[in-house]
């Protein structure tokens, strides 16, 4: 029913506007039914164990006996603050993150300019890049453990071909596990960045390349003038990645001491953030300085990842 514009009456819209405005509604209701599972999957298993991980950190509960719980605020970080085998752990993980992250990135880099390259076999050489990354985890330590081992590892039975003694990698200085546990993973992320980084490369314009052999760049004067300041978005991912990475290594150290304890070797020399919340949680049964251990690192992780977001932003800007 239409209406006079004097009248003083709004006009009523058209049967075809208003099917249209129902179709949006419905439309958009069925956008959020869409994406109804994932959030109810990760409220169940994402934010409520995260919600439920600060609660204990504030409260003192035993694992031992899960249902009484008490107030404490916020002692347990305090007590974080105090405790040198935490600062320990927080210094293992930075060095380990770093003698890993830097070479392996690296590697990664000069790996996937090589595959960029037309090249026989380019296909096997990728998928073969990827093969540590399938490995199992627990696998790959094993195998390296062995491979570190003292009295007959294959690591040392080569270096005293250049007359260094025997090296107590598992026990030994803290540079030297250190080093250890920064091999397996480099081993085990190299390929994968490299594959990541080859994807980044194939998708810069050949144009760029041209343009730069017109202008007299070799090879490697066209890598650092036109692929790496493409790649700076990719750089930065990985870089967080690998951060993040590092901040979680549990399972390398766990493993590669092989004599089932969490200190991470005889003087803590390779016990990580992970392995630290690890103790206090499952071996000495305090719930909530683990809990307390956690948020840490989740407040460690978005500062280190801020920090390096913020870097990157502001080279972008110089150059």
């Amino acid at each position: 029913m239409t209406v006079l514009a004097g009248s003083g009456r709004r006009a009523e819209a058209p049967p075809a506007r208003q099917s249209k405005r129902r179709l949006g509604r419905l439309g958009s209701r069925a956008a959020y039914a869409y994406v109804a599972p994932f959030l109810v999957v990760f409220a169940a298993f994402g934010l409520y164990p995260l919600l439920y991980t600060g609660w204990v950190s504030l409260h003192n509960v035993n694992l031992e006996n899960l249902h009484h719980s008490s107030w404490v605020g916020f002692h347990y970080y305090v007590a974080l603050w105090h405790n040198q085998f935490f600062w320990n752990a927080l210094k293992n993980t930075i060095t380990i993150g770093i003698i890993s992250t830097v070479p392996q990135l690296c590697m990664a880099l000069g790996l996937a300019q090589i595959l960029n390259y037309k090249m026989r076999a380019r296909t096997f050489f990728r998928v073969a890049m990827l093969m540590p990354y399938a490995t199992s985890v627990v696998a790959s330590t094993l195998i390296f453990a062995e491979l570190f081992g003292r009295d007959y590892g294959f690591i040392n039975w080569i270096l005293h071909f250049f007359g260094v003694h025997h090296i107590n990698w598992t026990n030994g200085s803290k540079w030297q596990s250190q080093t250890a546990i920064a091999a397996i993973v480099t081993w085990r992320w190299t390929g994968y960045n490299a594959l990541i980084y080859l994807a980044g490369m194939q998708s810069i314009p050949t144009d760029q390349y041209e343009a730069a052999a017109i202008d007299g760049a070799n090879r490697w004067q066209q890598f650092w003038l036109v692929t790496v300041p493409s790649l700076r978005p990719t750089i930065l991912f990985t870089i967080v990645i690998s951060t993040i990475g590092a901040m979680q290594m549990f399972a390398e150290p766990y493993l590669f001491a092989g004599d089932g304890t969490t200190n991470g070797g005889g003087q803590h020399q390779y016990q990580t953030l992970a392995l630290f919340m690890y103790q206090q949680g499952w071996t000495n049964f305090h719930l909530g300085q683990a809990a307390a251990t956690a948020w840490t690192m989740l407040i460690l992780i978005l500062v280190l990842v801020g920090v390096n977001a913020a870097l990157a932003r502001g080279r972008s800007g110089r150059i």
